[in-house]
């Protein structure tokens, strides 16, 4: 138990966490995935396996956007613009899906970036 690395230890927290939690049309999973450099967000239909809506750090309209911000505040930005998109697709309601990590930091910028933008979850 102890030679397990962090990412699967997160990978497993992950899964434990899917088993109960599922997007739906009607209300669709945001999921975050968090790397060292960037954060990104994704909602989510499972049941027809596609991804409706993204967002991220590398996002072409939101690199320039993100020049200088701290990397919570640009967790922020990403949430709020992953909920003007979901908006626009028609997408209120999401269930919240932090893969494993701890809602804390990045995580909790981007869930209340998300909050603010309209998302309700």
């Amino acid at each position: 138990m102890a030679n397990k690395s962090r990412a699967e230890a997160r990978l497993r927290r992950h899964a434990r966490v899917r088993k109960n939690l599922a997007g739906t049309a009607a209300r669709p999973r945001l999921n975050v995935f968090r790397s060292l450099t960037g954060i990104y967000a994704q909602v989510i239909d499972d049941q027809a396996g596609h991804t409706l809506v993204s967002a991220s750090t590398v996002d072409k309209d939101l690199r320039d956007k993100i020049k200088g911000l701290k990397k919570s505040e640009q967790a922020k930005l990403v949430g709020r613009t992953v909920a003007e998109r979901a908006l626009s697709k028609g997408i209120e309601t999401v269930v919240f899906d932090r893969g494993g990590y701890r809602y804390i930091g990045r995580v909790k910028a981007l869930a209340d970036g998300a909050r603010e933008g309209g998302l309700r979850f």
